[in-house]
């Protein structure tokens, strides 16, 4: 009797020590890891984890040649997006996206954006809810012992998204319509204040770097001066002016703006050497 009520005792206690296996936490073979980049006003972000080469062959072995790879291990790849990009002349939507790679070992590979994101690695892949495909070169470059992403070539245009692992990389540039995004915030934010003089500058200011809708600049620039005449407003419009090739009025307000700049001012003292310089130039290509 006693015998059968500890096998009893034990039956039942089981599945608990079945639960508490399971909730034991271990560091995972290939550790999660993230990178995150901002290029213009847009997030860029891949989630995976990071498989190690572990003295074995990779490509065409360890990833076999030919066949749809997750990019990484266990989970998905995911790669997301905070507003469109561009990729290969392809629109890519806002949102989050499987990253797939096609290895190869003599063409260029091919990378995926798969728009199902909850597989496991490739299990359950269909090549129809692929959004794009498009080629990449691999380079030979120095032994990566642990899958690595990172960016590079970051402007406020684009950046390209690199890959590597073992001694294979491969890249893709991700463009950005950074300047869309910037005049739909400069109209918000200057119908909510138009007669904040700096906002006006800073936007003229802005297009004129920029070299983009100059005469939105030129309207934006005199409303600021008319509101405020200091010499960083006048500065710009003889930029602006510059780059429309009117040197000879550019030089009136390049003038001008030398002569009301605070010499106690740190930024008028920083600035007002390229301000002779960008001066001088204009003259001898005015006259």
């Amino acid at each position: 009797m006693l015998r059968s009520f500890c096998f009893l005792t034990a039956l039942l206690l089981l599945p608990l020590f079945s639960v508490h296996a399971q909730q034991l936490t271990l560091p995972r073979a290939s550790p999660h890891a993230v990178v995150m980049q901002t290029v213009g006003l847009t997030d860029i972000t891949v989630d995976y984890h990071t498989p190690g080469v572990k003295n074995r062959p990779v490509w065409g072995q360890l990833v076999p040649y030919n066949q749809v790879w997750r990019a990484g291990a266990n989970e998905n790849t995911i790669i997301s997006f905070s507003g469109d990009v561009t990729i290969s002349n392809h629109r890519v939507p806002a949102g989050k996206y499987s990253l797939y790679v096609i290895p190869t070992s003599d063409q260029d590979w091919q990378v995926i954006l798969n728009k199902v994101t909850t597989h496991w690695g490739a299990e359950g892949y269909d090549a129809k809810d692929d959004l794009m495909r498009m080629a990449a070169v691999p380079e030979p470059i120095a032994f990566h012992e642990n899958l690595l992403y990172w960016f590079s070539e970051v402007r406020p245009t684009g950046a390209r998204l690199n890959l590597a692992w073992e001694k294979r990389m491969v890249s893709i540039y991700i463009g950005v319509d950074v300047h869309t995004k910037v005049l739909q915030e400069m109209e918000k934010t200057l119908a909510a204040k138009p007669n904040d003089w700096q906002l006006l500058s800073q936007a003229a200011d802005y297009l004129v770097q920029n070299n983009i809708q100059p005469e939105l600049a030129l309207r934006y620039i005199d409303r600021s001066i008319k509101l405020k005449d200091t010499y960083s407003n006048n500065w710009i419009k003889a930029r602006l002016l510059a780059s429309r090739n009117d040197y000879g009025t550019a030089i009136v307000y390049a003038k001008k703006a030398i002569k009301i700049g605070d010499k106690d001012d740190a930024n008028f003292k920083a600035q007002l050497p390229s301000m002779r310089v960008s001066l001088t130039d204009w003259q001898a290509k005015a006259y």
